[in-house]
């Protein structure tokens, strides 16, 4: 059960580890792009078809509760289940013989819920990382199986870090499920996990649009983390007069630094900017309709140059 591109290297491990798939669940087409579009099936439909495996897409278990009794049907021994997109109830996660597994995107406790991984980025977290739990009807609180760790760089973007940890996601998955067939999987709850590691319990919330615009009034080292963790979407921007009045722009790579000055004042001609404290550094930026640019070709080409200012009060 899996649904965006994230998905996809945990199907095709599972595949490439000669599991035999009864059949793969995914959310239904959607339209994406420009209106009018035909709608576009998940990445994991797209890939699942590709490799010959019967797919079903659902809006969800509980508004269809006969798809609970398509899937006791299968007889399977195990659900395994990535970024799925839906909760399941309790009848689904006890459909397979063994119940269903989970890769969750974040070293748990820490950051259950929806948006786990630009939430580890937006906090300035060191380290991040994809476990396997055994699920349970509760929100990403089952015992913990598998656990990969990646560290979290000053520059890193919550893209960099989705296309790692999909990875690592499958490499945990295929684990699990090989310790599984020798007869040694074991599992810890989160609450020793938590006494053990020291890690607060929290909730990542999804990312609402009223969280893009960037404020530098506050401490550069956040503002960078902050921009990071929306890139690249949904894509934090803030507004720059480039000539024809104020215009968004999205801002998708940043590095605190030293530097002082007013909050918003751009104080080189390669995007150092000051922050209420500090300062940080674009490192590539998007104008609207165009390609993403290293922030210093940008800021030539727009004739950006220290003493302006950029924000809600950008003037040239």
């Amino acid at each position: 059960m899996g649904t965006p591109a994230f998905s996809v290297p945990t199907l095709q491990r599972l595949v490439g580890d000669g599991h035999e798939i009864a059949r793969v669940y995914t959310q239904p087409p959607r339209a994406a792009g420009r209106r009018g579009l035909a709608p576009t099936p998940s990445p994991v439909e797209v890939e699942a078809r590709r490799l010959g495996l019967e797919v079903r897409s659902l809006q969800s278990f509980k508004r269809q509760p006969e798809e609970i009794e398509r899937l006791a049907d299968l007889r399977a021994d195990l659900g395994v289940v990535v970024a799925f997109g839906m909760l399941l109830p309790q009848d689904a996660l006890d459909a397979p013989r063994l119940g269903c597994l989970n890769g969750h995107a974040s070293l748990l406790p820490r950051w259950r819920g929806a948006a786990p991984i630009q939430r580890a980025v937006e906090a300035g977290d060191p380290e991040t990382g994809t476990m396997v739990m055994r699920m349970e009807a509760g929100l990403d609180t089952g015992p913990v199986a598998v656990t990969r760790q990646t560290p979290i760089g000053p520059s890193d973007t919550s893209g960099d870090l989705h296309d790692r940890l999909a990875l690592l996601t499958a490499e945990a998955m295929s684990e699990a499920l090989a310790q599984l067939d020798e007869g040694t999987l074991s599992f810890e709850d989160q609450a020793s996990i938590a006494a053990r590691t020291g890690r607060d319990t929290l909730y990542a919330r999804k990312i609402e649009k009223n969280e893009m615009p960037v404020d530098f009034s506050g401490e550069g080292r956040v503002v960078a983390v902050r921009i990071n963790a929306f890139s690249p979407f949904p894509g934090a921007w803030t507004t720059m007069d480039l000539g024809n009045g104020p215009e968004r722009v999205k801002l998708l790579r940043a590095v605190a630094e030293k530097g002082s000055g007013e909050a918003g004042t751009v104080l080189d001609d390669r995007l150092l900017v000051a922050c209420g404290s500090g300062a940080l550094r674009l490192l590539d930026v998007q104008r609207a309709g165009g390609r993403a640019m290293q922030a210093g070709d940008f800021a030539r080409g727009a004739g950006l140059r220290a003493g302006m200012r950029i924000g809600a009060d950008a003037a040239l």
